[in-house]
């Protein structure tokens, strides 16, 4: 059966393989004749460092006689993505060898004492700059030698990309800008007829930057200039304490590819880490499959034990004696404290389980590939506001089992407690982010187009699902609650809450914590994440555990003959948020290079955020796992 189980996962693991390397694009490909402009944009500027995007012209750059800015979806807002145009003149397939950018060729520019300033802090804070042609995002080359052997190491060198590239660099105390980019723009040539003109396609956009002096930079009238030799060049020094004169250039050059427009986004995802996603999976699907296998088996048996025992006619006398499960039958199903804040509660996690499952079965699928910027925030934002029928549903079916009766209060609680809490944290950090004239901040008018689609899309829905789910017949308890509450008996130190936190967060951690470095590194360093085949198996494998978790605590707990499970279940099967927050200080500390106070009031409000939508998640599966269990125990029993 075990190995049935293996092959099984095997299969499934080949076939999200497959699906991991088909995607289907964001946009149509624009095919290009020869001289054809090419336009160039800046998405913005970014830093592992401080954590803040700032827009492209934030900087003292050269700009175009008009700024135009790319209407963006809610996604792209979001991340703090700002599009704008570039001086920057390309033409398909036309090389240029070193044009100067601002439109005095002779006069270089001036930055005065302020730009200078904000320059050099925005190089020690360790900027990079984000552009995109084609749609396609710019990336550095960076070339060094494994740790192959001596032999095979004179031959090869391996090649990975850094999105974006580096503003400037420090040596010492000394501040240089790069002021000329090598962009290198690879071609893809159509096959076309033989009367037709030949068409090209973008498929890869890199730059080498460079910094090179003033004087070194020789200009003419017609905006050209002259290279220096590699050797004999000085770079570009910013003195933040005066004026700095420079000039801005850039060249191009082309390339022909082999590399197929589909295929181009190949490059940005070239993860060199796919080997350990593989282990890491693998392993974790082994472990939680030998655990559940181990789980299930201990439970059946001693279940089936305790239910012959219980329904042993000829024995009642013994079996009155015996203490276990069935002597809190007449109590098991008293509704607990807080019932609204609980269904509540739960309601938002339906929400959050459905968004989330939706999402990543969908990315799965390649309809959220990174080429469509955005899409995935903007679609994850959307589906949590239309999930609000289910979470409402659910919500109000739980608080009418539960007994309650305000189930319009119920309605409201559930739309607006967990949005609310992600609101106001959101809103706290954004006017940090205000604060510092970053492009992160979300602008006014998008603040108050998302308080719209909550009072406007998911509150009605709520209410609606609420209604729905109140209206229709309670879940059926499989026995009658007693009138008067029995007495709980003395509890040993090992049912304690916050122990049973420690010991159920564990596996389902256990299962996912690789995930969730690459999760953090794409979230925090600004690195690419796509792969969703991955992402969507650990996802079921975490279901699979948070569930058996749950049973196994909450049939340890009514063995002890405490009956008050309700809420216990929901937080211990939350129980691996816990180390998710744990894990985040150690990814802080020993992976991010941040120093100052607003980058780390950033990362842990977000943090925040992140623990307790993960708690809500794994607290409901574990919770729904755990009231299909005990009242599946309770029906097969008989109780006189």
């Amino acid at each position: 059966f075990f190995q049935e189980r293996l092959r099984y996962v095997l299969v499934l693991l080949m076939l999200l393989h497959s699906t991991d390397s088909f995607y289907v694009p964001g946009v149509a490909p624009i095919n290009f004749h020869r001289n054809d402009p090419v336009e160039i944009k800046a998405v913005k500027l970014t830093s592992s460092r401080t954590q803040l995007p700032y827009e492209y012209y934030s900087l003292p750059f050269c700009q175009p006689s008009k700024i135009t800015y790319k209407a963006e979806n809610l996604g792209e807002v979001l991340r703090g993505d700002r599009i704008v145009n570039t001086p920057f003149q390309v033409s398909m397939n036309v090389e240029k060898k070193c044009e100067v950018l601002c439109n005095f060729p002779n006069k270089p520019v001036t930055l005065t004492v302020e730009q200078s300033k904000l320059m050099a802090e925005r190089i020690r804070e360790d900027y990079y700059v984000h552009l995109i042609a084609d749609n396609l995002p710019v990336a550095t080359r960076l070339e060094f030698y494994s740790n192959r052997e001596e032999e095979e190491k004179k031959k090869e060198k391996d090649v990975q990309f850094e999105h974006g590239y580096r503003l400037g660099f420090m040596d010492g105390n000394k501040f240089y800008l790069h002021n000329h980019l090598s962009f290198i723009l690879y071609y893809h040539r159509e096959d076309v007829e033989e009367s037709q003109e030949h068409t090209y396609r973008v498929v890869r956009f890199e730059v080498v930057p460079q910094s090179i002096k003033l004087e070194d930079l020789k200009a003419d009238e017609k905006s050209m200039c002259t290279l220096p030799e590699a050797t004999g060049s000085a770079p570009q020094e910013i003195d933040p304490t005066k004026e700095n004169q420079l000039l801005f250039t850039y060249s191009v050059h082309w390339e022909e590819s082999d590399i197929k427009w589909a295929s181009r986004w190949d490059t940005y995802l070239t993860m060199s880490d796919v080997q350990i996603h593989w282990f890491s999976i693998i392993n974790s699907v082994v472990v939680v499959f030998f655990l559940s296998g181990i789980l299930s088996m201990i439970i059946i048996r001693t279940l089936r034990k305790d239910i012959a025992n219980y329904n042993k006619e000829d024995d009642i006398e013994d079996t009155m004696e015996e203490s276990g499960w069935k002597l809190v039958h007449g109590d098991v199903f008293r509704p607990p404290q807080y019932p609204m804040i609980l269904s509540s509660l739960l309601g938002s996690g339906i929400q959050l389980f459905c968004m989330i499952l939706i999402v990543i079965f969908v990315a799965m699928l390649g309809m959220l590939s990174p080429s469509s910027r955005g899409a995935l925030m903007t679609t994850a934002c959307f589906l949590f506001m239309f999930m609000g029928v289910f979470g409402g549903f659910f919500a109000g079916r739980l608080y009418r089992t539960l007994k309650g009766h305000r189930w319009k209060k119920g309605a409201f609680c559930t739309a607006t407690l967990y949005p609310g809490v992600v609101f106001g944290i959101c809103f706290v950090l954004n006017c940090f982010i205000w604060g510092k004239h970053s492009s992160g901040a979300v602008p006014f008018p998008t603040m108050v187009a998302l308080l719209c689609m909550w009072f406007g899309i998911s509150l009605p829905l709520v209410y609606l699902g609420y209604y729905f789910g109140f209206r229709k017949q309670p879940y059926d308890n499989p026995v009658r609650t007693n009138q008067i509450p029995r007495q709980i008996p003395e509890q040993r130190w090992y049912m304690n809450k916050f122990v049973g936190i420690l010991m159920a967060g564990i596996l389902p951690f256990g299962a996912m914590f690789i995930e969730l470095f690459f999760i953090f590194s794409a979230i925090w360093e600004n690195q690419f994440y796509y792969l969703f085949g991955f992402l969507f198996l650990v996802f079921i494998i975490l279901v699979v555990s948070c569930s058996q978790i749950s049973i196994v605590m909450v049939y340890f707990q009514l063995c002890a003959e405490d009956y008050r499970w309700w809420w216990r279940t929901f937080l211990v099967s939350g129980g691996s948020a816990f180390y998710v927050l744990i894990y985040a200080v150690f990814y802080f500390v020993n992976k991010l290079d941040i120093v100052e106070f607003i980058p780390s009031l950033l990362y842990f409000g977000y943090t925040a955020l992140m623990v307790l939508s993960f708690w809500l998640l794994t607290g409901t599966i574990g919770f729904y796992a755990a009231y299909m269990f005990v009242r599946k125990i309770y029906a097969a029993v008989k109780i006189d």
